[in-house]
């Protein structure tokens, strides 16, 4: 007489799979990056709101009498050698970030993700000139292509963002191509060209939804690239010019002060840290949240 277990197999009813230590805790770490990198970023955007409607000083005022003070109620982070509040200079620095990383990103995203669709769409002798001039690009890496920008044109924040975004532009063109030409082989944009669909349209409602995760990712790592990159350019007096704060910058002016007044470079470098290490678990959260290969794992 068959058992209740030989019966269930015999019909073909599926049996659990047993559970495997860790699946668990691998499953939750995208979720976990996502939603750390999205609080380090909101906490970011969060200080730059307030700081353009309030500041505990001006962050560009010059107090003699208070310079070089250590960091105390009256100034959280203390104050430079020109008496100006560090905390406040922190806070308005961090618009100046933003502002770079958006310009940036949406000039690479603008510019390279139509020319990538048009290539993975055109894969012929179109498709091959467009990579070829993207490979151009991509061997003139963003930062110096911002140092000879701001050589030519002069330093200052609109140059490093033109320059910024027109280097990240390679990397955008790539990640659409690679995602246009799996999309291109799928059924249903078979059966819009057996329709007489143009190609504006294919790539309007059927490429670009299907990459759109795709370009998400790539959005939230150059935004990373882009902050580190304005700060090294600051850094160097090639971005954002005074009396404008700047994180970079101000890690430049606190040099001289290393050993004696530390908290000068801690500030932006803290700030700094948390604005790359935060779009940087963004986009690895997001990565793992579209990946198909996670998706069919959970």
């Amino acid at each position: 007489m068959a058992t209740s277990l030989d019966t269930t197999e015999s019909v073909g009813m599926p049996v659990p799979a047993p559970s495997i230590p860790g699946r668990s805790r691998r499953r939750s770490r995208p979720g976990t990056q996502l939603v750390v990198g999205a609080v380090l970023i909101a906490l970011v955007a969060l200080v730059a709101l307030v700081s353009l409607v309030w500041t505990p000083y001006d962050p560009v005022a010059t107090v003699a009498s208070d310079r070089l003070q250590f960091p105390s109620a009256a100034h959280w982070f203390g104050t430079d050698r020109f008496g100006r509040d560090v905390f406040s200079a922190v806070m308005v620095g961090s618009q100046i970030t933003l502002i770079v990383g958006f310009i940036a990103v949406g000039i690479a995203v603008i510019v390279g993700v139509p020319l990538g669709i048009l290539a993975g769409m055109r894969p012929g002798r179109l498709g091959d000139v467009i990579m070829r001039g993207n490979d151009i690009l991509l061997a003139f890496p963003g930062l110096l292509l911002a140092i000879v920008f701001g050589a030519v044109f002069g330093a200052g924040t609109v140059t490093a963002m033109v320059a910024l975004g027109i280097g990240s532009i390679p990397a955008f063109a790539r990640v659409a191509r690679s995602g246009t030409l799996q999309v291109m082989k799928t059924d249903y944009v078979f059966a819009a060209r057996a329709a007489n669909r143009s190609e504006f349209r294919i790539a309007l409602r059927h490429v670009l939804p299907n990459i759109s995760g795709m370009i998400v990712v790539q959005c939230s790592v150059n935004f990373g690239i882009a902050v580190l990159a304005e700060a090294g350019l600051s850094f160097l007096g090639l971005g954002t010019m005074p009396p404008t704060p700047s994180w970079g910058r101000m890690l430049q002016e606190s040099q001289q002060f290393l050993g004696s007044h530390d908290y000068l470079a801690i500030a932006p470098g803290i700030a700094i840290a948390v604005a790359v290490l935060g779009f940087n678990l963004l986009g690895d959260g997001l990565r793992d949240r579209f990946d198909p290969k996670m998706r069919s794992s959970r």
